[in-house]
């Protein structure tokens, strides 16, 4: 049995059945981290001594004792006194988690290709010419490649679901505020928000279970834990669902401004074939519109540069032994940007139109849900990036062309809705992830039309050659 490759879910029933030991599955992790990780470069830091179900944490979440750089040369000996509380969850579950390693990732999370780390470019698994995306990069090739049996990462424009399309993976963003950003590096506070990068979409719902909740250190956290249980089986206490035998009357709508100009057509070809399953599965599907979705990723950039100038400002030169010239280019790009934002004359004309902007895309995916007007639709599923994964390097000299990659993400982050991003296909032997989007706090359907996607289809089941 080659214990790297079983899914969460299965790895918790062959421990429990006594089919091996948690040092035996954590040697086996260890041994493929070795092998592959010199190549891949997905962990910038590496635990050997564990015993314990290994689990991969991006490293701009605090893990206590275990070095935490956010990818930077700013932090790069910051050692933190205290776990995230996602962190804390699972290192404290009777399961048994383990760190096995932190993972890679643009520096302070500032970027969409993983090529922004101050300790080098994470390299696809499936191509390693090409980006791994961002800016979770490592935690996706880590579970891509096998090397944990989870990981955390997370998402303030796009960066657990981009990275999930490019390398293959189940990656979910959860509606803001439902896991507490204690212990989470600041980029964005409005926008920011942890989440996973799994196997599977079972499994991805196990692991919300684990690390959501109310800590009484983030004020914006939501009062209830997350308690949705797998719904493909009966057995080990998983409750039955209305969806299990299908998505018979589901609404799912299909924005018009996500198919517009500057799509892959083959891209396109992937999505649409994956909403004809969900049709073929019982959904009905509608259209929809969101029609200041063209106005989102200036919104973004303005509204996350001006946070990010205010929340790196802490890091200046006198705490944590370092110079503010250790920031790399795209770091010192975004505290410019948002410090203009913000400076006296302009703020008006950047950061409140962009906030007024803000408000009308929330309204957008609002009147898209909302049964009384327009469609009310249950879920929103278009592509997660306009291509596949790109070429190391293609677009390093040209910003704007990597921040358009986002141009589909965006507008859920901005609205602090859930989003999920599940394997769907391939162009040129590259993964196309299918985004799947709901309401605020609509978690449990959006994972739900995930889960019975993969159930009919075996995209997730796929393996890079490595």
């Amino acid at each position: 049995m080659d214990l790297s490759k079983l899914t969460l879910i299965e790895t918790v029933e062959a421990l429990k059945e006594k089919q091996f030991s948690k040092r035996e599955l954590f040697q086996a992790y260890l041994d493929r981290v070795k092998s592959l990780n010199p190549t891949l470069n997905a962990f910038l830091e590496v635990q050997e001594d564990g015993s314990g179900i290994p689990v991969a944490i991006k490293d701009v979440i605090c893990t206590k004792d275990i070095k935490t750089t956010a990818g930077s040369k700013i932090l790069e000996n910051f050692i933190p006194p205290y776990d995230a509380t996602a962190v804390r969850e699972l290192v404290s579950s009777p399961l048994g988690f383990n760190i096995i390693g932190k993972t890679n990732c643009d520096e302070f999370a500032m970027g969409s290709s993983g090529e922004n780390s101050a300790y080098g470019a994470t390299k696809n698994p499936w191509d390693q010419t090409k980006v791994a995306g961002g800016s979770s990069s490592g935690s996706a090739v880590a579970v891509a490649s096998d090397m944990c049996v989870f990981a955390l990462g997370s998402d303030t424009g796009g960066s657990i679901r981009q990275p999930a399309s490019f390398c293959g993976v189940t990656g979910f963003k959860p509606s803001y505020g439902t896991v507490s950003r204690y212990g989470l590096i600041s980029m964005a506070s409005s926008l920011d928000q942890i989440g996973v990068f799994t196997k599977s979409v079972e499994d991805a719902k196990l692991v919300m279970g684990w690390i959501s909740g109310p800590d009484g250190f983030d004020s914006n956290c939501r009062n209830e834990k997350f308690s949705l249980q797998p719904i493909r089986s009966e057995t080990h206490g998983r409750r039955p669902s209305r969806l299990k035998a299908g998505i018979n009357g589901l609404r799912v709508g299909i924005p018009k401004e996500y198919f517009e100009k500057g799509l892959d057509p083959e891209v396109e070809k992937v999505v649409k074939e994956a909403v004809s399953k969900l049709e073929e599965l019982g959904a009905k599907i509608v259209e929809v519109t969101l029609p200041h979705t063209q106005y989102a990723i200036a919104a973004y950039y303005i509204i996350m540069d001006s946070e990010v100038s205010s929340n790196l400002a802490r890091f200046d030169g006198i705490r944590f032994g370092s110079s503010r010239e250790d920031f790399g280019q795209e770091v010192k790009r975004r505290i410019m940007l948002g410090t203009f934002a913000l400076s006296t004359g302009y703020y008006d004309d950047y950061f409140i139109k962009a906030a007024k902007v803000r408000t009308l895309i929330k309204q957008d995916f609002e009147k898209a849900f909302d049964p009384s007007i327009g469609s009310g639709c249950d879920v929103i599923v278009g592509p997660v990036s306009p291509t596949t994964a790109w070429d190391i390097g293609e677009k390093n000299d040209d910003p704007l062309a990597m921040y358009l990659s986002d141009v589909y993400t965006v507008p859920a982050s901005l609205a602090g809705l859930p989003g999920l991003s599940v394997p769907a296909g391939f162009v040129n032997n590259l993964p196309v992830g299918l985004q799947i989007l709901g309401p605020y706090n609509g978690d449990e359907v959006v994972l739900n039309v995930g889960e019975v996607f993969q159930n009919n289809t075996d995209f997730h089941n796929k393996k890079p050659s490595l």
